[in-house]
């Protein structure tokens, strides 16, 4: 029979697994909500500089990436670095929460996308598969953005993966090759980006910066 503190023990012990892994399921469920409901009026988010961007199809390549480097980028940290781990969760499920957030509150979708292609090839094909499965819709902040600053940030800033250099340079330039890829395959605005840059930096002070963030990151870990 178990007791009430083996029972504490377990979920502290694989909390690490099973926080996340219920955040994603809420989280998840809470999109494809926001994606189907109907909406009778959307706000359009538009900037001048999105006009001077031009779509460059190959940018698929790492934005299709971005599934595997944000869980990558957990999976390591979860068996490496538990402490930064747990920041990078933190910061994960703060500004993914905001994103539903936002989505509900202000309803958003852009005008962006190419009504035709000049070329014809597997990069314009797995664009246009792309854009059939995902709607011009809630937009700010960018998740693929947000999402790849936290997880690069997490990298960064891990002292057990400070002696893989190789390892932080490809974050770093993978991170920003999925920002760049946001806009040349006109998915999003550069307003997008500008409100997941923001977000990123005050997130980063909060769980990064305080002491109360840190003390729990460190408690948990142990």
């Amino acid at each position: 029979m178990k007791t009430a503190s083996s029972s504490n023990s377990f979920l502290k012990h694989y909390f690490f697994i099973i926080g996340p892994l219920v955040y994603i399921i809420l989280y998840l469920c809470a999109f494809f909500y926001i994606e189907k409901r109907p909406v009778e009026k959307l706000y359009i988010v538009h900037m001048a500089i999105d006009d001077h961007i031009p779509f460059c199809e190959y940018f698929v390549i790492p934005y299709f990436l971005w599934f595997v480097y944000f869980t990558g980028a957990v999976l390591l940290l979860a068996f490496y670095d538990r402490r930064d781990y747990y920041r990078l969760f933190i910061m994960l499920a703060s500004g993914m929460t905001l994103f539903i957030i936002v989505s509900l509150l202000i309803p958003n979708g852009h005008e962006l996308r190419p009504t035709h292609f000049d070329r014809d090839n597997l990069f314009v094909h797995m664009v246009q598969a792309l854009y059939r499965t995902d709607t011009p819709t809630n937009l700010f902040p960018s998740i693929h953005c947000y999402n790849s600053l936290a997880a690069d940030i997490a990298i960064q800033n891990s002292k057990d993966l400070s002696g893989k250099k190789w390892l932080r340079a490809g974050s770093f330039v993978l991170c920003w090759l999925i920002i760049l890829a946001t806009v040349f395959l006109k998915q999003h605005s550069v307003f997008d980006l500008l409100t997941a840059f923001a977000l990123t930096a005050v997130m980063y002070v909060l769980v990064y910066g305080r002491d109360t963030f840190r003390n729990f990151c460190n408690a948990t870990a142990e």
